[in-house]
């Protein structure tokens, strides 16, 4: 009765020595992302106009009347909004 056998450990030893291999094949092979703008894109950034102080002021007094609960909305405005928007 044998109770070592060699014999039996070499083809584990082949399918390790096939996993690293794939490994490092795989590292070789990564590619990376990339990301291309196009002209039309750049042109509508360029375009893009920065913020006006009068907006920054109306954002900021709009922001303050929510805050104290003056902010009333006017709902004939946002009726004729939404008629032109269903039509």
């Amino acid at each position: 009765m044998k109770i070592i056998e060699t014999g039996r450990i070499q083809p584990v030893h082949t399918y390790q020595k096939q996993g690293e291999a794939r490994v490092t094949e795989n590292a070789r092979t990564r590619k990376t992302d990339q990301v291309q703008i196009s002209e039309e894109a750049q042109a509508m950034l360029a375009s893009r106009q920065p913020e006006s102080a009068e907006r920054k002021q109306r954002i900021q007094e709009l922001k303050n009347e929510v805050a104290s609960g003056t902010y009333r909305v006017d709902a004939e405005k946002i009726a004729d909004k939404l008629w032109d928007f269903l039509k």
